[in-house]
């Protein structure tokens, strides 16, 4: 038997029934990642801010500013006076702009989601940006400690 014959008035063969229940389940889903990346724009700033910082910092060093800054400033009595780099200068202000971005996600409602990485994050780059100026046997005892104030206050803090 051909198809013809089979299927005389030439309709097209009838399509599996419709799940409207799946299609909902996926559009909800997508909706939901979608929302999330729409609401949450945090993230996105502090890694703008951080790109911003370095182009500044290798501006100011090009120019000579940096150096011009290093120059001028005198550590205190008793303080290593280490080479704070450019790269150093980055990773310090990169590491204020994550630790800032952890506390608004530690404290603002609107932003609130897990800090933990944030955080240690921020520790690594301010230890290394620190580590030019203190040495790093100096520097890894606080990273330690801070590290251990966030696990403190993450487990402190009431979840959601």
């Amino acid at each position: 038997m051909s198809a013809k014959e089979t299927n005389p008035n030439n309709t097209p063969p009838e399509s599996p029934p419709f799940d409207d229940k799946a299609e909902e389940k996926m559009e909800k889903e997508n909706g939901k990642v979608e929302e999330k990346h729409q609401r949450d724009r945090l993230g996105d700033l502090v890694w703008a801010l951080i790109l911003i910082w370095a182009g500044l910092v290798f501006l100011a060093s090009n120019l000579g500013w940096l150096n011009a800054v290093r120059t001028s400033l005198v550590p205190p009595q008793g303080l290593p006076s280490g080479g704070l780099s450019t790269w150093s200068v980055i990773f310090l202000g990169a590491g204020v702009l994550v630790f800032i971005e952890a506390l608004v996600r530690t404290f603002v409602p609107a932003y609130r989601s897990a800090t933990s990485g944030t955080f240690i994050l921020a520790a690594v780059f301010l230890g290394i940006g620190l580590s030019a100026i203190f040495g790093w046997n100096a520097v890894w005892p606080f990273i330690l400690i801070a590290l251990g104030l966030s696990a403190l206050l993450n487990a402190l803090m009431p979840k959601r």
